[in-house]
């Protein structure tokens, strides 16, 4: 086990570096962020922060020298960093797992080869394959880039062959995946934990409500039977095992309207949907995060309220940053804002958590905030 006062690092310095940074501060330990941002998020709780690229050698070398371990905040890390960093301490999730998440297409063949279901999906490399995936996978479909798609972003949708072949091109012809679009009863994901010596730890799932591709809101508990929990959990396990993965892992799915249950997407890494774990969980994703890293049991991930997440983008502000005493009137909400310097349309810059005794409560009062904090702008 490795305890506190040893230093960690992680590779990013955004809103989740930053919660972990707090999160290990909190525990005892130093920490050392790598980012190329001056102005990161986590650079202001770090005990050190490196202000290079990710695969600076001498960055990483100072790392691998100074940390007792290291995480990553993004699977989207080069991953020759992760591997230079794992031949020299221990990296936690390791490349080889993170590697797996940075293209659609080895996750959702991993995900298959798993034999677990996901949306009909089709590899698509150049333009000539449009015609064989489209043969495939019956339409209305969406086209998403393989590599470095997230919040909506790197997604197209396609209704015939000459809509996915203007698609590709907007896509800027690079690799993508063609895939079905199911009909939604609704999104869930789930948060599991795994350290090296297979010890594990599920979080209650969420339930999430996207807006333009973004997270808008998650719910939990979720409003899902319990055999839909139940095969979410399994599933996830599989997924753990297979890779033999040690680290916080988030299983984002599909529930049909047949109730048909689906892996979408993987993230080896905390996960906006569950920052409600920051205030209504025993132990939140990012100390479990920690606790990953440094080998130590999992913490308990029992629910202590039933809680309602609503993600802060930057279109609520102008020129100035809402009115939070908005926020404040309402003594269950928990609010958290991440540092960052500037505020873009769609940019996340912080998160409220509603706690309630129960899910419809919580609703309410997440919804009149919202709306309260819209008429500012």
């Amino acid at each position: 086990m490795i305890l506190p006062d040893a230093t960690l690092g992680v590779l990013g310095g955004g809103q989740l570096g930053r919660m972990f940074t707090v999160a290990a501060r909190n525990m005892g330990y130093k920490v050392i962020v790598l980012d190329p941002d001056p102005n990161s998020p986590a650079s202001a709780f770090a005990n050190e922060h490196l202000n290079r690229g990710y695969t600076d050698p001498e960055a990483l070398a100072y790392l691998a020298k100074h940390c007792a371990a290291v995480t990553t905040e993004f699977e989207n890390v080069p991953v020759e960093a992760l591997r230079s960093l794992e031949a020299r301490c221990p990296v936690r999730p390791g490349a080889a797992a993170v590697e797996y998440f940075q293209d659609r297409i080895r996750e959702k063949t991993f995900i298959r080869d798993c034999g677990l279901p996901t949306a009909p999906f089709y590899p698509v490399h150049d333009a000539a394959g449009l015609e064989a995936a489209l043969a495939v996978v019956r339409l209305p479909a969406i086209l998403k880039a393989a590599a470095l798609g997230y919040d909506g972003k790197g997604q197209r949708p396609v209704s015939n062959l000459a809509q996915a072949h203007a698609a590709f091109a907007d896509l800027g012809s690079k690799s993508c995946v063609l895939e079905e679009r199911v009909d939604l009863q609704m999104e869930l994901s789930l948060l599991v934990a795994r350290n090296g010596r297979g010890e594990l730890a599920f979080y209650p799932p969420s339930e999430n409500i996207h807006v333009n591709g973004i997270l808008d809101t998650s719910i939990v508990p979720a409003r899902a039977a319990p055999d839909v929990i139940g095969r979410a959990t399994n599933m996830a396990l599989t997924l753990v095992d297979r890779l033999d993965y040690c680290g916080l892992m988030a299983v984002e799915f599909f529930l049909t309207k047949e109730d048909d249950l689906l892996v979408n997407e993987i993230a080896p890494r905390p996960h906006n949907s569950g920052h409600y774990t920051l205030d209504a969980c025993l132990t939140s994703q990012f100390e479990q995060q920690v606790r990953m890293l440094c080998g130590l049991p999992p913490g308990e991930t029992r629910l202590l309220s039933p809680v309602v997440m609503s993600n802060l983008l930057g279109d609520s502000w102008r020129s100035q940053a809402p009115d939070w005493g908005k926020v404040f009137v309402h003594s269950n909400v928990k609010l958290h804002l991440y540092g960052k310097h500037a505020a873009r349309p769609g940019r996340k810059m912080g998160h409220y958590n509603v706690l309630a005794t129960e899910v419809g409560q919580a609703l309410d009062v997440a919804g009149r905030i919202r709306l309260a904090l819209r008429q500012d702008t």
